[in-house]
């Protein structure tokens, strides 16, 4: 019998490869337009667009789904089944479907608002379908955009609102069904169109788009360069240029893995150079980057949400702010101080740097957008949105203008130049709306968890609080503390903020009421917004660190421990002023009495960096990191210092001197021994990449 012949396998025509770069073109034409569509309706609705803020909240929601289902398609396996999604060059027929009704899905509620709102309490059959298909292509976007994290969460709670009367009976509820659970998410403005989404919609956007356009026009390479001519030279020169160049960065970026990607890239080999070791190279970079969510006007987007959450003006998030971010830097420049008299390093030369007259010459119209928006929300107090409308304003004459000015100086041509310019617009306005899509999304899901909570969970989440701490004010503190550093290892800093802010703010502020200790309302969200933010270089996970380690070559896990044992003088901060409101400038409004009080919490705060990273003025002794850490709570807590020699708190200010006598003893113990670069090398490893 004769062997039959194996089939052959049939070939696939080959791919036309100018088919494929025209799909490819064509794929990004579209997510471009999109994101394009979107920049100029949120620029329409912050300055002449009127319309109802259910609205512009539904079609806020809609973009960013349509542009997440575009810009994400789904990959199918051989077997058909859906594998974890991933940035794709080109999405099929089914993909645009998918981003359709997810979008119509979001719209639905301004399409049929007035049936919905006659309806609340009774959804028909449809609103019930459309609610559920809603919040599926919602958790499915957001885990597409920024992983599973915030998803599996949402699903937790969505689970506890059905299964709580089945619940131990510390945990146990009242339950809800499904009419009322899909009203409230879906067809109110108290679960996905929630405050979060509200403020996403109205002011996250706009100042987003605003640092696009800094981003595009050139502004991060300028500020890099100001900050290495202003402090290149100086011992450590580079890593302080770091700091500065990512606090500039922080005013516009909200991200702290772009504000790494942004600076590191220079500034990671620049200290490399000089003599840090590649793992504290990049461990101080995710340090400043880390914090540069904590400067005003953005703060990862959360000034605004908090400025909701506590029903407050904006520039009292601003003022409340200030001193703990400006803190927190001033402490992070000592500890490189530290680091490099520790290992004797220098700066590097002058004649290697940018001149600052050159640097301005070529930079310096980067800073009138920025002034001009701090003018007009500081000065003139005009509303964030019209705030930074105004700035975009100006910012886009300076990106059209910069070209030609440019061109005219190279005798080059000034058209080409012109049309360089408005390019870069358009790719501004579609870079903010991309930046915007994981921001909307993780609003959008973490109201959600926010409508879980008001439909009862957060009277029983304040009694669990009270149960597990025993009434004890600090342990209160801590187990907020944890909990957010959890979260976060998995969610951006925004959804970390509002999941936490919506369990345990309000519960810390009454919990120590009940126990007779005022906690400004304030303080609890500026509390568990800072360890939101501190997640992000937060070993195992700690993204911020796996960007820095990446360009400065060190292993990331070490690279997190590092950049996390820095960030222990940003920890001890929540702590200290939610004990001592003055620190948030609570009540405070006197200018000389806010400098004193910033000067002795930075003070404080290097106090204390000096203390646990075992250096002062030379190698710490166990006596004094006891004093170190004496000084630090006498200049941050004041309060309880003239409490407990005086009974009372009307001399606390006077208590500022001890701490600063602490100080100089410690210094003069110190002075004696060794000298800054002296020659007591700390670690044994200097010569490690590590």
């Amino acid at each position: 019998m004769a062997h039959e012949k194996p089939e052959k396998p049939i070939k696939k025509p080959p791919v036309s490869h100018a088919k494929l770069r025209s799909s490819v073109v064509s794929n990004r034409l579209i997510i471009i337009g999109i994101g394009v569509l979107w920049s100029l309706f949120q620029l329409s609705v912050a300055s002449w667009w009127i319309l109802d803020t259910v609205t512009i909240r539904s079609v806020h929601l809609a973009f960013a789904l349509l542009l997440c289902f575009v810009r994400f398609p789904a990959r199918f396996s051989r077997f058909s089944e859906i594998v974890p999604f991933s940035r794709g060059k080109s999405f099929r027929q089914l993909d645009i479907l998918i981003a359709l009704c997810a979008a119509f899905s979001a719209l639905y509620l301004s399409i049929d608002y007035p049936g919905l709102a006659a309806r609340q309490g009774v959804p028909i059959l449809r609103d019930i379908i459309i609610g559920a298909v809603l919040i599926v292509f919602l958790l499915e976007g957001t885990r597409r955009v920024i992983g599973p994290a915030l998803p599996i969460i949402a699903l937790v709670f969505i689970g506890y609102s059905f299964l709580g009367p089945y619940m131990p009976q510390l945990l146990m509820s009242r339950g809800v069904s499904i009419d009322r659970f899909i009203g409230q998410m879906t067809m109110s403005t108290e679960g996905v169109y929630g405050i979060p989404l509200h403020v996403s919609a109205s002011i996250v956007f706009m100042f987003v788009l605003f640092g696009a356009l800094l981003e595009r026009a050139g502004a991060g390479n300028f500020f890099v360069r100001l900050s290495l001519s202003l402090l290149g030279s100086v011992r450590g020169g580079p890593a302080k240029a770091a700091i500065l160049s990512s606090a500039a960065t922080g005013l516009f970026s909200g991200s702290s893995i772009a504000n790494i990607v942004t600076t590191g890239t220079f500034t990671i080999p620049m200290m490399k150079r000089v003599g840090y070791p590649a793992k504290k190279a990049a461990a101080i970079e995710v340090a400043a980057s880390t914090d540069g969510q904590l400067m005003p006007p953005i703060m990862g987007a959360a000034a605004f949400i908090i400025a909701e959450y506590v029903n407050v003006p904006y520039i009292e998030v601003v003022k409340a702010a200030v001193i703990p971010a400006f803190a927190s830097y001033a402490a992070l420049f000592y500890i490189t101080h530290l680091e490099a008299c520790k290992l004797g390093l220098t700066g590097i030369p002058r004649e290697e740097l940018p001149r600052l007259p050159d640097v301005l010459r070529d930079g310096f119209h980067f800073l009138i957008p920025l002034l001009y928006l701090f003018y007009q929300l500081v000065v003139l107090r005009y509303s964030p949105d019209m705030a930074v409308f105004r700035a975009i304003v100006v910012l886009s004459i300076i990106m059209i203008l910069q070209h030609p000015v440019h061109a005219i100086r190279k005798k080059e041509s000034v058209v080409r130049s012109l049309k360089a310019g408005i390019e870069d617009i358009f790719q501004g306005l579609s870079a903010g709306a991309n930046n915007m899509v994981s921001v909307a999304l993780a609003t959008a899901a973490a109201g959600i968890i926010v409508g879980v909570v008001t439909l009862g969970l957060g009277g029983l989440v304040t009694e669990i609080i009270d149960v597990i701490s025993g009434g004890n004010l600090t342990i209160m503190l801590v187990i907020t503390a944890i909990a957010s550093l959890i979260l976060g290892m998995g969610l951006p800093t925004t959804a970390t903020y509002i999941v936490m802010a919506s369990l345990t703010a309000k519960a810390l502020v009454d919990l120590a009421a009940w126990h007779e200790f005022h906690i400004p309302l304030m303080a609890a969200h500026l509390f568990c917004f800072y360890f939101g933010i501190l997640a992000d270089d937060t070993p195992p996970v700690g993204l911020a660190a796996y960007a820095a380690s990446a360009i400065a070559k060190s292993r990331p896990i070490p690279t997190g421990i590092q950049g996390f044992l820095y960030d222990i003088r940003t920890a001890i901060i929540p702590f200290m002023f939610v004990m001592n409101p003055d620190i948030i400038l609570y009540n405070i409004n006197s200018w000389p009495l806010a400098i004193l009080i910033f000067a002795m919490t930075a003070t404080g705060a290097c106090a204390f960096a000096a203390a646990t990273q075992g250096w002062f003025v030379a190698r710490n002794r166990p006596h004094e990191t006891v004093l170190l850490l004496l000084s630090t709570f006498i200049l941050m807590r004041p309060d309880y210092v003239s409490a407990l020699l005086t009974g009372g708190t009307n001399l606390r200010y006077w208590m500022y001197p001890i701490g600063l006598v602490v100080l100089i003893i410690i210094y003069f113990l110190q002075r004696t021994r060794y000298e800054c670069g002296s020659g007591e090398i700390m670690y044994a490893d200097l010569g490690s990449e590590e």
